[in-house]
């Protein structure tokens, strides 16, 4: 393929993905404002919280204290299933909930042994499920949260009259990310902006559209749609659980998925390597573990993101003019990301190396799931094998 040839692809690219993939770059599917009233006498549903935690000791405690100080005027009750942590996560919940004085409405659990066929994450979900269904008064929706993130006092009332306004089995919120570091202020933003443009969150909120997806740090569930579905048994084997609860449920009822403010991740990555541990952990399960999918994503991704670069700086005439409109329009596409991270709108011209750095963390991904070690997170690896295999 000639220079023009790949600069011609390039730009249409970033035509189409700027007016036929859903809008997914202007950021606008956000949960900014409270949503329209439902009516205010309603019996507000039970909810419960659960939280899986494995060595969650240092961040676990903001958790439980943002969940225990909501303003929910329903039943809330917490529910941590300690992982087999090997750290003090368990007695720093307690301590959280106790300073709350609300030790009564927090449970810990310790998850039971991993059994084959079930990551750990799901296993300890369902584990926490399973024992609020055993209570006397089953809740009517389920939280699902991490214990990493953080929530603002009206989270829950606002995800609850979401759920109640629209009549949806899943609403979900994309924690917004911690931005501090040279790492995550290089990295967090494009991670975001991917994860849109690969499910446009518009497509995800329309009720016709198969596209289905949701942010693991934050999901309201319905219980009952849940049940009707078949459990958490039914993705007990899924890495990227999120996503898969989330096409679950969406054969049974509409569902929501936009950023937020509300709800914050207290996760450091504080340099690159964290990051690429982060998305080595499930790129390839992404691409179902296919060798063919990742040659496929490695080209479009150097079309899309390096070849502009490249062609500006190696050609000239037309190829490079073309070149340039392509980077200029991947550098506006940034734009509404950086503006809700609060980053210099400069951040969207370094996109290209960025992307590369994305590209090598998916190949890393790939490479660990060939060697054995796919899915690696806190000693536990995903012993998942593809059809391939």
């Amino acid at each position: 393929m000639t220079a023009l040839a790949f600069a011609i692809v390039s730009c249409v690219v970033w035509i189409y993905l700027l007016i036929g993939r859903g809008g997914f770059w202007r950021a606008a599917e956000r949960d900014d404002a409270a949503v329209a009233t439902v009516a205010e006498t309603i019996d507000w549903p039970s909810v419960v919280a659960v939280i899986p935690a494995r060595d969650e000791a240092p961040v676990i405690g903001e958790a439980v204290t943002s969940l225990l100080r909501q303003d929910y005027r329903g039943a809330l009750a917490l529910i941590v299933v300690d992982d087999h942590s090997s750290d003090d996560t368990a007695m720093v919940a307690r301590r959280a909930a106790a300073a709350a004085g609300a030790s009564e409405r927090l449970t810990v659990l310790a998850a039971p042994g991993l059994p084959e066929g079930w990551t750990g994450k799901l296993w300890a979900v369902h584990h926490g499920i399973a024992n609020a269904h055993a209570s006397p008064a089953p809740p009517s929706y389920f939280l699902l949260t991490d214990a990493d993130v953080r929530h603002a006092d009206d989270t829950l009332t606002e995800l609850v009259r979401r759920a109640l306004r629209d009549r949806l089995v899943l609403t979900s919120l994309l924690a917004k990310l911690r931005c501090v570091s040279f790492a995550e202020r290089a990295m967090i933003p494009a991670f975001v902006i991917f994860f849109q443009m690969l499910f446009p969150f518009a497509w995800v909120n329309r009720r016709e559209r198969a596209t289905a997806a949701a942010a693991g740090g934050c999901m309201l569930v319905e219980s009952r749609a849940l049940q009707v579905a078949g459990g958490i048994d039914a993705i007990r084997e899924e890495l990227i659980d999120d996503c898969a609860l989330a096409r679950l449920l969406k054969r049974h009822g509409a569902i929501w998925l936009g950023l937020t403010k509300r709800v914050e991740s207290d996760r450091a990555y504080r340099s690159i390597g964290d990051i690429r541990r982060m998305v080595a952990r499930t790129a390839y399960a992404q691409l179902q573990f296919s060798p063919w999918w990742l040659s496929a994503a490695t080209a479009g991704m150097m079309v899309t993101y390096l070849a502009p670069p490249a062609l500006v700086l190696l050609t000239s005439g037309p190829p490079q003019w073309l070149a340039a409109v392509a980077w200029a329009l991947m550098a506006f596409a940034m734009q509404p990301t950086l503006r809700f991270y609060r980053l210099s709108p400069w951040w969207g011209f370094a996109l290209p190396a960025i992307a590369a750095a994305y590209v090598v963390f998916t190949l890393d991904s790939a490479w660990r799931h060939w060697r054995g070690r796919g899915g690696e997170w806190k000693g536990r690896v995903h012993h998942r094998v593809s059809a391939s295999d």
